[in-house]
């Protein structure tokens, strides 16, 4: 399915990409999930979280703080506050080091509390696009805490795209233990 241009495309499809994820997580092998993710010998694999996320617990731990991101930043935006989306000190040129410390943050959280804490993420974030009206999601700067973008964009970028980034590394990691 392309980029959803309606709330239900948007439901729909956040829904599905995160149920093929949590089936494609739940098909690896011990060995898939006990091999570090390694992909230092792929020189197409040159962004930054190629070489960040080392287990199926670092994926769900980035997915999980983005979903946090987007949930805090609509809801205090929404009641009145005036927050911006990455907190400071971070910006759009810097988020790396944001995901380099959600990382570290997380080096001693359990891999099964990790998946617990996207799913409810996951379920909350489902909740919060229920909510808003299409011309709400999809309506360029409806809201002026979305600049000139749609808030949609934001809601696929942390559902929908996010996890089709993830089954993708994750798809890259099996074949690296094939």
């Amino acid at each position: 399915m392309p980029r959803p241009t309606s709330k239900s495309d948007l439901l729909t499809l956040s829904q599905q990409n995160f149920e093929k994820l949590m089936q494609f997580a739940d098909s690896m092998s011990d060995r898939e999930r006990e091999t570090p993710f390694d992909f230092s010998g792929d020189k197409s694999k040159t962004e930054a979280h190629w070489g960040r996320d080392k287990n199926l617990r670092d994926v769900y731990i980035h997915l999980y703080e983005w979903h946090r991101l987007l949930i805090n930043w609509v809801g205090s935006n929404m009641n009145g506050g005036s927050i911006t989306f990455l907190p400071a000190p971070y910006n759009w040129k810097n988020y790396g080091d944001m995901n380099r410390a959600f990382w570290q943050a997380h080096q001693e959280t359990e891999t099964d509390s990790a998946r617990k804490m996207l799913e409810a993420t996951h379920r909350e974030v489902m909740a919060l696009a229920e909510k808003l009206s299409e011309e709400e999601l999809y309506t360029r700067g409806y809201f002026g805490w979305t600049g000139n973008n749609a808030l949609a964009s934001y809601f696929i970028s942390n559902t929908s795209s996010h996890y089709d980034w993830a089954l993708k590394k994750l798809k890259a990691h099996r074949r690296k233990c094939s």
